[in-house]
């Protein structure tokens, strides 16, 4: 079994096996027609399997451990990047990447939750998981943004904020709920693009956006699938039902209208082609920083709040 491959992604995994077993005989043989024989059957044989992913498949997509993280796209993307850091009240929260960019002619305060890689990234980091000074250091970056009128692009990737004990103590929630509050009426533009997976207030706390965009195999929820499963039928274990419920991939979102755009990943997903995914997030991202430049900040206000009291609306047919 190659654990570089979700369990669904198995079969395609063992046909790039034969591939790269001919790759590495194909100059002591003319083996170029068997080669694209198996190159064209992979790639029919992913597009049929990512064609009909369950939620809880696209939610493992989501926490792929090769899929790109912030600091992934910062390298990539971003042509200027200075990181700034801390709350000025009591620490740094690494999990918590803030500071000033630049992406082609545009300028912006930029915000993004990181995971890391290798266990040494992953404690520095704190498994993506953000603690109130990293939300307060957020809300200090998205201030100075408003006083020099700079849009706010923020990455959103992590499980939730941090529950420890600690972190209570200092005010997780009252940070939380400090960044809604103060968000929902900065005079600047924000773009929030779920990357990986959004969870619950810690992913909200920085993306009460005008425009919020999601990549195809991203996920985003008021809580995990295992953690509802643990509420709801007292067994982790059935995650994968509670994701069905959940409605926490794009599609739905969109079609409740609680993102407003998709943007595709790469046939596989993202960790398949790393390089085609930072162009399509790249070329989203410079579409909705033109749009909003565009946009007097009265009407840019006024759409917000209408956006932000339509949530929840429904109608219900007798």
């Amino acid at each position: 079994m190659n654990l570089d491959y979700l369990d669904f992604e198995q079969p395609i995994a063992e046909l790039e096996g034969k591939i790269q077993a001919l790759e590495n005989v194909k100059d002591s043989a003319d083996i170029s027609k068997e080669m694209d024989a198996l190159k064209l059957k992979s790639e029919s044989l992913t597009k049929k399997i990512f064609s009909s992913l369950t939620d809880w498949q696209i939610s493992q997509l989501a926490r792929h451990p090769k899929r790109l993280y912030t600091l992934d796209y910062i390298e990539s993307i971003f042509d200027e990047f200075t990181e700034l850091h801390g709350d000025r009240s009591f620490s740094d929260d690494r999990a918590m990447i803030g500071g000033i960019a630049k992406m082609d002619d545009y300028s912006f305060v930029f915000l993004g939750q990181q995971k890391g890689r290798s266990t040494k990234e992953k404690l520095l980091h704190n498994f993506g998981m953000t603690r109130p000074e990293g939300y307060r250091k957020a809300l200090r970056l998205m201030k100075m943004a408003e006083k020099f009128s700079l849009p706010i692009v923020s990455f959103i990737d992590t499980p939730g904020a941090y529950p420890g004990i600690g972190a209570e103590e200092r005010g997780q929630s009252e940070a939380i709920a400090r960044n809604l509050f103060e968000m929902s009426t900065l005079e600047t533009p924000i773009i929030s693009v779920v990357i990986g997976e959004g969870g619950s207030g810690g992913a909200l706390a920085i993306g009460l956006a005008d425009t919020m965009l999601m990549f195809e195999y991203s996920i985003y929820s008021v809580i995990s699938p295992e953690g509802c499963a643990s509420i709801l039928y007292k067994d982790s274990t059935k995650a994968s039902i509670a994701a069905e419920y959940l409605k926490l991939t794009s599609k739905h979102l969109k079609r409740f209208k609680l993102i407003d755009k998709i943007i595709p990943e790469p046939l596989g997903g993202i960790h398949r082609d790393p390089e085609k995914a930072c162009e399509l997030l790249k070329k989203a991202l410079i579409k909705e920083l033109k749009s909003v430049q565009e946009t007097k900040t009265e009407e840019l206000l006024r759409e917000r709040h209408k956006k932000l009291l339509g949530f929840g609306r429904f109608n219900e047919k007798g």
